[in-house]
């Protein structure tokens, strides 16, 4: 009797295993996308696309895109890298897949694609989120979640939908994963590698097998990113003496989420001073005119601006509108309301609780002994260098390599300083998104930050 029983058990155990798989299989298969419509032929990567369910009871579900590496480069055995972008509000798939770090770059007809050479899936599989629900081909049923979003919730949701991910992909599992971002994403990043640190405290060999994070030009700290953005207008001559005084001033404290009166009358006339410039890389011409970058500067804090608009962003707008791309996507399967756009206003102007430091978890994660870099383009005036040097001073780390050039192929590709828990690098010539003006350049910070190697000298 004792025997049947074991074998029962152990008989059952093997048909649950055997069912979780053929399901997490099956789901797979599913989300596996054959071909891209424009997309160039014989690529020799897979790519899965879908949804992923954060919320029963409230229907929110958000889309994912994963661009495996090459076959031929070992797939099998690279990392797994899950990049967010910022906004708060912008979606991964607009930004970091098509114009930053993926394999694809759309082409100014709106339908077609083409290889990018510095793609970073050269080197891990990328998995890209549009995060939170209402950004992107990402949904709610819950319309007051749109406009109730905000650091926490955003969070929570990206760490159950790792979870549930994982279990679809359970060949990702226990194999080195990162997690990098950009801008806003500067505070989902930490937010979500905290999370993920915290639990899986105590467990041996856990599923997600959480390395560390890079993020580049990143919201950190307000009060540093107040005074670092700044005093990079004003050495960088764009805007007066008065303004820069004005501005020390009136935005010395608070939230930049959520600026007071006096603050935003101070960044108004900062603004008027600023001019027709593409703050996010300024010495680069914007795509036609500035028009739509000045409406979205308006009543926000530069830095919480919606994107960055260069003509790429317009080409992917027309591209993941096509239905015949939809439907290649596995997206907008609930054919939700309004069309698929590179940031949503409402789950950006209606952003609830922005926590004003991402220091105190820097702190926590470099204790523990996560792998952690911060990179930065040198022409960006919406989270400046000068910023990010700011606040990374305030972590009071010990240096251990002092500030010194790097260089690509003889020439210098920025700067970099090593301290005790995290890596900063600088990318010269680059703007807001370091990837798009400097792609080469950023591949090969990139590659420094997998092999754990310092910048090339």
């Amino acid at each position: 009797m004792g025997h049947t029983t074991a074998f029962s058990v152990l008989g059952l155990l093997s048909l649950l295993v055997g069912t979780c798989f053929s399901s997490s299989l099956r789901d797979q298969v599913r989300d596996r996308i054959s071909v891209l419509p424009g997309q160039p032929r014989n690529v020799g990567f897979a790519q899965y696309s879908g949804y992923v369910t954060v919320n029963e009871q409230a229907g929110r579900a958000l889309f994912y895109w994963l661009v495996e590496s090459p076959a031929v480069r070992g797939a099998e055995s690279r990392p797994l890298v899950l990049w967010l972008n910022g906004g708060p509000g912008c979606s991964s798939v607009a930004y970091g897949a098509a114009e930053e770090i993926g394999p694809f770059h759309v082409r100014p007809d709106g339908k077609t694609l083409y290889l990018n050479p510095y793609s970073w899936n050269n080197l891990a599989n990328l998995l890209f989120l549009e995060s939170p629900a209402g950004v992107g081909f990402s949904y709610s049923n819950r319309t007051s979640d749109l406009y109730t979003a905000g650091d926490q919730r955003t969070a929570e949701d990206a760490y159950t939908f790792l979870v549930n991910w994982f279990e679809r992909f359970p060949q990702y599992k226990h194999r080195d994963f990162y997690i990098a971002g950009e801008s806003y994403a500067g505070h989902y990043v930490p937010q979500l590698s905290q999370i993920v640190y915290r639990r899986n405290k105590g467990i041996r060999n856990p599923a997600i097998n959480f390395k560390g994070f890079l993020v580049g030009n990143a919201v950190t700290d307000d009060y540093h990113d107040y005074i670092g953005t700044f005093e990079y207008w004003w050495t960088h001559g764009l805007i007066s003496d008065s303004s820069y005084h004005m501005l020390r001033a009136a935005c010395n404290s608070g939230s930049s989420q959520h600026p007071s009166l006096e603050c935003m009358r101070a960044l108004n006339v900062a603004e008027a001073e600023l001019g027709n410039i593409d703050p996010y890389s300024i010495f680069t011409r914007p795509c036609n005119n500035t028009a739509s970058l000045r409406r979205n500067l308006r009543g926000h804090y530069p830095w919480m601006s919606r994107a960055y608009d260069p003509c790429t962003e317009r080409h992917a707008e027309v591209y993941f509108n096509l239905p015949e791309v939809q439907k290649a996507l596995h997206a907008n399967v609930t054919r939700i309301s309004y069309p698929w756009k590179t940031c949503s206003d409402i789950v950006g102007n209606y952003w609830a609780d922005s926590p004003l430091s991402m220091l105190p978890i820097y702190s926590e994660l470099i204790a523990a002994g996560l792998k952690i870099w911060v990179y930065s383009g040198d022409t960006d005036a919406v989270v400046p260098v000068t910023a990010t040097r700011y606040s990374i001073d305030a972590l009071k780390l010990p240096t251990i390599t002092n500030w010194h050039p790097w260089y690509d192929n003889g020439k210098v590709g920025g700067w970099s300083q090593v301290y005790k828990g995290l890596t900063f690098v600088t990318v010269t010539g680059a703007g807001h998104e370091v990837p798009l003006h400097r792609p080469r350049q950023a591949f090969i910070v990139f590659r420094s930050f997998l092999e754990n190697k310092p910048m090339p000298t």
